[in-house]
């Protein structure tokens, strides 16, 4: 079966459900990426923290065991995930040398220094693991915290140093909620080596990442990285696109990895295959689908982590 009929096939709903099974199997080799000047190599599949531990520990083991199994290298988490239980989640799955054989993400999304390292010395306890492979300052919204993470005792001094000491290996930052605050963070300090914000096919039509921010991010030499690929189920569950048009989307834009959000062993699957054999789009096919969305729903009607227009 060719690529494109498999694709054409497995046309993947909301969350990850699917009106048909794959015709094409999960198995096979993973692509895999630089993660800019980290230099780490990554999946292009990365496995999201959030959903991954809606379903509590034994279904989250589960899944993250079968995602490495599947080739899944590089795995994404977050201090404030249920309270802490996503990283506890990956410390529970990461034992009999598992751990060595992945790249451990997680983030901390409070601004002052001590409060910062406060959340990654809880991290590490959590994963069972003296290091990340990357912290990142976790969604960044507002040019408050901007300020705050860059003056004095701020959290950027926490991220110095834990990549100083050997707790982290490289540094990075999130957000979704404004592109002008992520360029006011990534023009305001040259140590950052990582970047992950909103890459669908309903940002370009509005404070759009991808115009603004990945172009800059690409050209400092950064890792890019897509999250958010299905605007946290706005785009399927407005009818707007399909799982597969989302991720064959976000491969299109040539990201270094991309976070997909799953909750059970079926979503992995579908999306690791198409993560693994879809074909990105043609130029032609590109602008008829950006000219199909942007006559739709856009914005915070489905984007609705992002500001409002004043």
């Amino acid at each position: 079966m060719k690529r494109r009929d498999f694709l054409k096939s497995s046309v993947v709903g909301a969350m990850g459900a699917t009106s048909a099974l794959p015709a094409f199997s999960a198995e096979g080799d993973m692509p895999t990426r630089t993660l800019g000047k980290s230099g780490l190599q990554v999946s292009l599949f990365t496995l999201g923290g959030h959903h991954m531990a809606l379903r509590g520990q034994e279904n989250a083991v589960k899944l993250i065991q079968r995602a490495v199994g599947l080739g899944v290298t590089f795995l994404d988490s977050a201090h404030k995930y249920h309270n802490g239980l996503s990283d506890e989640y990956y410390g529970a799955a990461l034992t009999g040398g598992l751990r060595q054989k992945v790249l451990l993400m997680s983030k901390a999304h409070l601004r002052d220094e001590a409060s910062a390292m406060k959340q990654l010395e809880e991290t590490l306890r959590r994963m069972r693991t003296d290091y990340l492979d990357l912290w990142q300052c976790h969604e960044v919204s507002y040019m408050s915290e901007v300020k705050q993470i860059f003056g004095p005792k701020g959290s950027l001094e926490a991220f110095v140093k834990a990549k100083q000491q050997g707790k982290v290996r490289h540094i990075g930052f999130t957000g979704h909620h404004d592109p002008e605050v992520h360029l006011a963070l990534l023009n305001g300090f040259d140590g950052w080596e990582t970047v992950q914000h909103p890459v669908n096919l309903i940002d370009p039509h509005y404070l759009s990442f991808l115009r603004n921010v990945f172009p800059q991010v690409a050209a400092k030499g950064l890792g890019r990285i897509a999250m958010k690929t299905n605007a946290i189920g706005g785009i399927t569950r407005n009818k707007i696109a399909t799982i597969e048009e989302c991720l064959r989307f976000a491969l299109t834009q040539h990201p270094d990895t991309i976070v997909s959000g799953v909750e059970t062993i079926e979503q992995l699957e579908q999306n690791v295959a198409i993560i693994k054999h879809g074909e990105p789009y043609s130029e032609t096919e590109l602008s008829q689908l950006l000219s199909r969305t942007k006559g739709g729903l856009t914005g915070p009607a489905v984007e609705d982590y992002k500001k409002a227009q004043a």
